[in-house]
């Protein structure tokens, strides 16, 4: 019997079955993360981006300005592009960033404020909004066993990502994830009103979480109003209760805004998608469309060897420009619309798999592979952006000995490829030993936590009608080895690559090449580990399909 047929009740027993009730302490994660908040703490003083100083310009706007004006100013090149709830965000810090020093929230004079004051109260602002990282992974964590439950406390509060993302270059992006895995967190047990409150939440936040919004509709539409169980008529009842919920959420949030004129939700749709940004950011992140790239170069400079008269427009994407979207001098131009289509076809079999069988603990497999989706396909994507992805998947890894190998190589490939965020020399240090130590620890903790699944596994007979994913999901967790690292040699050696491609940066480049191409080690660092990102792509959608047969 599929779990799509069985009556609610027994759902409910066979999601305790498989997460039974343990003994929830609250002293490990104090103590794990005052231990990370000691490390942020340090890092005060570091190297921030311009971030830090579009997100000073959004307080001084929201401060200064009526809430009719947000939208619309253009004091500083650092526009708002955010959705409402994150503008109100601002304006509640913006309150105690006035009383601390009022010039951090005046909007002309404030213009690349960053005295001692103002980086020390946005850098408090970050650590204290992790609060909500600490919440949503202890919740989603917090029936494990203890060992489990520590080890994935250390592999979120401590990575490499969030602290140069956030902490260093300065963003928010650990107050948002706490809210995707607090909505995960309440799919995973079945309480599906609660949890698509919260990603309605989450993206009245940040609209760029809006991907997994295909993934949640099916889902909970699957899952919440029709599961087999229900009739029709209380499918619609359901239905209408969920979309209500969503709804009331983003009218709190967006109301406030057409009370004042009906033009301000189009300007604030306008800035929710600047599509004239062009395909890539300023640094390429490491995707699909690096590929596209670098093949559109390599064959208008083969063609310009060859005799052709080849165009090369003035838009060069190696020079950083972000509004020109289509410097292509061989290759078809690519649209937004395009992008779209690509990221929902790569999506359709996690889509597909939702509506026929949605179990909740797989909800945490789906909702990742839905952003690795976007990151690879997606239009104008930030480097940044692959934290929607390797956080949450770090709560499958734990649980999985297949998992396990290939998390080791998209975390290390991830967090690498955040490397040139942190380009000042000062920090070169600080970001390599945040991901050498991460990666040690990474080793060492799921060398342990294999050999207990495989001890368990061992021990566990199968009985007619399990869930064929398993608490571990893992189909070698029985090796009579109990190792972790199922990677070979091309795996193994792909990560050793790594070393190179850093090393010809340093190193390499300034002695052979001088200030020749100097694009060159970006580049290098683009494409190489957007071979990584693509295959941890086609990994995740095999384990996909895999757990699904």
């Amino acid at each position: 019997m599929s779990y799509i047929q069985m009556e609610p009740a027994k759902r409910r027993t066979k999601y305790e079955k498989a997460y039974p009730k343990v003994k929830k302490p609250f002293s490990d994660l104090f103590w794990c993360a005052g231990i990370a908040t000691c490390i942020k703490l340090l890092l005060i003083p570091s190297y921030h981006s311009t971030d830090f100083e579009v997100h000073r310009n959004w307080l001084a706007l929201t401060h200064s300005l009526p809430l009719s004006r947000w939208y619309f100013d253009s004091t500083s090149p650092w526009t708002l592009d955010y959705p409402p709830l994150f503008a109100f965000f601002e304006r509640l810090l913006s309150t105690f960033a006035h009383f601390v020093d009022p010039q951090i929230v005046h909007l002309q004079d404030g213009l690349n404020y960053s005295s001692p004051t103002a980086v020390l109260f946005q850098r408090l602002s970050v650590i204290v909004s992790d609060v909500s990282l600490f919440y949503g992974t202890y919740r989603l964590a917090r029936n494990w066993d203890p060992k489990t439950r520590n080890l994935m406390w250390v592999l979120v509060f401590f990575s490499p990502g969030l602290l140069i993302v956030d902490h260093v270059h300065f963003q928010y992006n650990g107050f948002l994830l706490g809210i995707l895995l607090l909505s995960l967190s309440f799919l995973e047990e079945g309480r599906d009103l609660m949890g698509g409150f919260l990603f309605a939440i989450l993206l009245c936040f940040k609209h760029l979480f809006a991907v997994a919004a295909p993934l949640y509709f099916v889902y909970l539409l699957r899952h919440y109003c029709w599961n087999g169980s229900n009739g029709y008529f209380k499918g619609i009842l359901r239905l209408l209760s969920m979309g209500s919920v969503v709804a009331a959420v983003f009218a709190a949030a967006f109301t406030p805004f057409l009370y004042h004129d009906h033009a301000q939700i189009q300007q604030i749709l306008r800035r929710l998608f600047p599509f004239g940004r062009g395909l890539c950011h300023a640094y390429w992140a490491p995707n699909f469309w690096v590929f596209y790239i670098a093949l559109d170069k390599g064959l208008a400079f083969l063609l310009t060897r060859l005799g052709f008269d080849i165009q090369v427009p003035s838009g060069s994407f190696t020079g950083g420009l972000v509004g020109d979207s289509s410097p292509f001098a061989i290759l078809p131009r690519i649209t937004p619309f395009v992008t779209f289509i690509m990221v929902l076809i790569s999506m359709s079999p996690s889509l597909v798999i939702a509506w026929r069988n949605p179990q909740p603990r797989m909800i945490t497999r789906w909702v990742p592979y839905a952003y690795t989706c976007s990151f690879l396909f997606g239009w104008h994507v930030h480097e940044k952006a692959s934290l929607h992805f390797v956080i949450p998947l770090s709560f499958v890894a734990i649980q999985s000995i297949d998992d396990m190998g290939h998390y080791f190589l998209l975390s290390i490939v991830s967090y690498y490829s955040l490397f040139p965020l942190l380009y000042e020399a000062q920090e070169y240090p600080v970001k390599l030993l945040l991901l050498l130590l991460y990666s040690a620890v990474m080793w060492f903790g799921f060398s342990l936590q294999s050999s207990e699944l495989a001890t368990v596994e061992s021990n566990k007979p199968l009985q007619k009608g399990d869930d064929k994913s398993g608490l571990q999901g893992s189909s070698n967790a029985t090796r009579s080895d109990g190792g972790w690292l199922c990677m070979g040699w091309l795996d193994k050696g792909y990560l050793l690559g790594i070393l190179f491609v850093e090393m010809w940066g340093q190193i390499l480049q300034p002695f052979l090449l001088g200030n020749k191409l100097p694009f060159l080690p970006l580049m290098m660092i683009s494409v190489y580990c957007g071979l990584g990102i693509m295959y941890s792509w086609i990994w995740q959608l095999r384990r996909i399909i895999v757990l699904a047969l």
